[in-house]
């Protein structure tokens, strides 16, 4: 793609660092990543993207075939000549009180602290807690107190199944600097500029705020979003007792542009890498300094409930028992188009449908792997969707894959053997499924 434009360090070759890398990598920098973990970083040399990301596989492979993305062990070697160094390993939620674990992120600045010999900025990229940043540069200035240097915050907002058309087309960039010395603000902004000059010659908007309101963006966005899928799911309820359409009702919400039409898609409650543990976050921080964030927390509760709901709900669609009956489920993954498991509705309600008798055939087109270890030990995994509902009492959605859509309910009704679908995702047309003989359940739709 020509000149390299910037040199980066991107240490954490996971799913932010490695999406984040391979995007930087194909706007024409150099992108050095770093990953301690051995069989990673040789499945990442080898051209094995170890995550399922539509897309990335075939951007990591060519920009490091012609030398842009490199993976490697180092972090001195990584940080040589880099204008920006992205911290993006993992913050996950402590034991037992929701608060980001900030191990592996202060341990990242002090081998760069170690590292460095020239200036650049230092970027978090992690989701980290309000503070986080100006803790960074502390850990780095009791390394090397003669370091030149300058720390951003610049949080991302990918989500799964989109994230390369997320970091190249974003709605925003934000960056938080430290504001309260303009002179180093001015210059680490000018370096963000560089690393991010493709996608301001693009028109996105790049948004530069202190660091603090950088840091709480991330956590407040997702938290909005959390709560918007929440009320859509509370909504669903009151439409089946009141005899309306949800969908009908989301429709009508969404068209207002106060509001927006995404994220008011009813099901069995969120899950994934980021809104469980970035509301629990929130609620932590908030506690924290004695601000209250009512709303965030009774989001999590809500959310919670409603995981724990749903088997519930399936197993009053066969009568009030499942002992001894064969239920397919379709879709394992907290939603389409990855294998994250993490946090997965999932998870809680095939454990309790198994611990209420049920026997479980599953399939997902790629989550199969990442799920055997968190679901009940006897589930059958199947070779497709027609293979899972091949003689089963009932069949229940649990993630929305288009191909489940194309699925004929006919064909469905010929291959089970008692026709009840629960469908917790509404993929399919209440008035089909109906004419083909099925007892037909969906999530808010009359």
């Amino acid at each position: 793609m020509g000149e390299i434009l910037v040199r980066i360090a991107m240490i954490g070759g996971g799913y932010v660092g490695l999406v984040s890398a391979a995007c930087f990598a194909e706007f024409g920098m150099h992108v050095s990543v770093v990953e301690t973990n051995p069989q990673r970083l040789a499945a990442l040399r080898e051209g094995r993207i170890p995550i399922y990301e539509p897309g990335l596989d075939a951007l990591v492979v060519s920009n490091a075939q012609a030398g842009r993305l490199v993976f490697g062990d180092d972090i001195a070697t990584a940080v040589t000549g880099a204008q920006a160094v992205f911290i993006a390993v993992g913050t996950p939620p402590r034991n037992g009180d929701g608060a980001a674990d900030l191990q592996y992120v202060h341990a990242a600045a002090r081998q760069i602290a170690e590292a460095l010999t020239d200036y650049a900025v230092v970027v978090t990229k992690s989701t980290v807690p309000v503070g986080s940043s100006r803790r960074i540069a502390q850990i780095i200035r009791k390394v090397r107190p003669d370091l030149d240097f300058d720390v951003a915050s610049n949080p991302e907002f990918l989500r799964e199944g989109s994230a390369i058309d997320d970091f190249m087309r974003p709605d925003r960039v934000i960056i938080g600097l430290d504001q309260a010395q303009p002179e180093r603000a001015s210059r680490a902004e000018n370096v963000m500029r560089q690393v991010y000059r493709p996608l301001v010659q693009a028109a996105a908007p790049l948004v530069f705020t202190g660091l603090e309101t950088a840091e709480l963006a991330k956590y407040a966005a997702n938290s909005f979003l959390a709560m918007k899928i929440s009320f859509i799911n509370e909504m669903a309820d009151l439409c089946e007792k009141l005899g309306a359409d949800v969908e009908d009702l989301a429709r009508g919400m969404g068209l207002d542009a106060r509001i927006g039409k995404r994220f008011l898609s009813p099901g069995p409650g969120y899950g994934g890498s980021c809104f469980p543990k970035d509301t629990l976050a929130l609620s932590r921080i908030a506690q924290e300094n004695q601000s209250g964030c009512r709303l965030v927390e009774t989001t999590v509760q809500v959310n919670e409930a409603r995981k724990a709901a749903m088997a519930g709900r399936i197993i009053s669609a066969c009568g009030g028992a499942v002992n001894g009956r064969t239920i397919a489920v379709l879709g394992l993954t907290f939603k389409p188009e990855t294998d994250d498991m993490r946090e997965s509705a999932s998870i809680p309600i095939l454990h309790r449908l198994a611990e209420a008798g049920a026997v479980l055939k599953a399939y997902d087109p790629v989550g199969m792997e990442a799920a055997k270890p968190l679901l009940p030990s006897d589930v059958l995994y199947c070779a497709d969707a027609m293979d899972a509902a091949d003689g089963a009492d009932v069949l229940v959605v649990l993630t929305e894959w288009d191909i489940f859509r194309a699925l004929s309910p006919e064909a469905l009704a010929r291959q089970m053997r008692t026709k009840v679908i629960v469908d917790l995702r509404n993929i399919f047309d209440p008035v089909a499924m109906r004419a083909a003989g099925f007892a037909y359940q969906s999530m808010g739709r009359p």
